[in-house]
This record gives C-alpha cells, structure tokens and sequence, in this order.
C-alpha cells in the first residue's frame, strides 16, 4: 500500500426525493433522482503496519466508532482479510445533518481508495454490495454516477445530466432522518415514474412538509429562497435547500440576494457545480 493517499468525498443533491411506499421490514421504498456536485470533504489515509483502524483527527459531533467512514474501513478489512491497517483524517466542508449525503460519501471514498491503495481489485459491484450494510446512500457513491435510484435506494440506473450550478442554503441545525422518515403524518403513496428518463424540475420531495413543520428554520429557508428561485426545494431530509441554474452568473446574482437574509437566520450559503461522474471512479473496476 501506499503510505499516504488523499481523496476527495463529494456531496449529492437529491434533484426530487418520493417516498412510494414502506415494506413490511419498515425500510422505505424510493424514487429518486441523485447528482454529485464539487462540494467535498477531504480524507487522508496514511498507512499503519500494525492493522488497526482509527481516526486521525477528532470531528465534532461524531464517535469515531460510530464514524461511515471508520466503519467502512474496518468492513472493508475484515471482508478482504487484510492485514493492514490504516489512519483516517477526516477534513469536512459538508455540513452534517444537511441531506448532502457527506458521512456515506466519506464511507464510500474510503472504500474506493482502500481498494487501490490494498490492491484489492475489487469491482465496483462487490464494493456497492458491502456498502449496503453501511447506509442507503452509500451505494450510489461507490458507482460513481449521476443515478435515477429506487427500492432502498440501493437499485441505480445511471443518467447522463446536463451540468448545473446550484445554490444551497444550509441552516445550521441536524436534521436527523429516521425521525423524519418515521414521522406518522409522513405520506408514502407517491405514484412511480415507471420510466428512467425525467424532465428538468420534474417532482418534489415528499420529506419537505415533515421536516419544514419540525424544523421552521428549513421552512423559512426553502421559503426564502423560493422568492429568488421559484423552483427551490430540499435535498434528503434537510436541512439544507438549494436552487439550480444554467449559469454561474444566474445563481451568483440570487446567492447576493438571499446571503443577508441566510446570515442573518443562522445559515450558510454555498455555489457548487454539478458532476458528470465521482473523482474516483477509477479506482474501481
């Protein structure tokens, strides 16, 4: 292995988010449509002889034994039984709690470069397989493609998506998404696309309503950048909101509008561009 490897962990933007039902297990069925955007954590691992797993840095907030991406590393070792360890640094810019999907695009960046850095040679498949077990979204970031999901989440069809800027407004609070999703006044009878091509601004995101009405900060958020941009909606289970563009020019000019008012409600802004593909997509077969 190489003793040190850095890698980029980018976040997603669920584009339009229906709940179409709920199976017998209590895992809920989805439709959705997910896209990379350039806003990324950054992950160090640096090589230990020794075998074991750790962080390399405190992050607020979270246990390292509760860490995606501790635990994807140890997944990783014990299923391909090998003996090195490795140390993780964890440099985050995606909010937490937001529905950007950071903590499982930290745990599938490390699988991705464990699988180079090891010599593993594991295909993307196999690694998308073990990641199941360490969250719905995982997957999506192991494939490394722009993808229409349903079931779990976990079934993807890649999709070609034409490059968009996009402005988020993320509120500064966690939003923690099994108590959003088991919210009793959540609805779960979305009808199914049934088709794997959509049009732009097609849907909407069935968590909206709950996580608004639990949340008033999202609420006035999504509210707020609405009179900007009427098609704004949230990404996940919120926080975080945001509003796409064709142009940088177009969303520069509505992020001057609602920065003063985000500020003032406790919020940050942020300008990302969406991806074609995840930075590393080479680095599995």
């Amino acid at each position: 292995m190489s003793r040190t490897l850095t890698v980029p962990a980018p976040a997603k933007l669920n584009l339009f988010l229906h709940v179409t039902g709920r199976r017998a297990d209590g895992y809920h069925m989805l439709e959705s449509l997910f896209a990379l955007v350039d806003l990324a954590d950054t992950i160090t691992l640096t090589h230990r002889d020794d075998g074991a797993v750790v962080r390399g840095n405190d992050v607020a907030g979270v246990d390292p034994d509760d860490d995606l991406a501790v635990r994807a590393a140890r997944a990783l070792q014990a299923a391909s039984r090998v003996r090195a360890g490795v140390a993780i640094e964890l440099v985050k810019r995606i909010p937490m709690g937001a529905g950007l999907g950071g903590g499982s695009s930290d745990a599938a960046s490390v699988l991705l470069a464990l699988n180079r850095s090891w010599g593993l040679d594991w295909s993307r498949e196999r690694l998308a397989d073990l990641a199941v077990s360490l969250g719905a979204d995982v997957p999506f970031f192991v494939q490394g493609h722009n993808a229409l999901a349903r079931g779990i989440g976990d079934v993807l069809t890649p999709v070609s998506l034409p490059t968009r800027w996009a402005l988020l407004v993320a509120p500064q609070i966690h939003v923690r998404t099994a108590d959003v999703f088991a919210a009793t006044e959540l609805t779960r009878d979305s009808p199914s696309t049934k088709i794997d091509v959509v049009s732009e601004g097609y849907g909407h995101n069935d968590l909206a309503k709950v996580t608004c009405a639990r949340h008033p900060a999202v609420g006035d958020a999504l509210a707020a950048l609405r009179e900007a941009a009427p098609g704004a909606r949230m990404t996940g289970s919120g926080a975080c909101v945001f509003a796409t563009f064709e142009s940088r020019e177009s969303a520069e000019r509505v992020q001057a509008t609602v920065t003063a008012q985000a500020s003032a409600g406790s919020a940050t802004t942020y300008l990302v561009r969406t991806l074609a593909r995840h930075p590393l997509l080479g680095f599995a077969r």
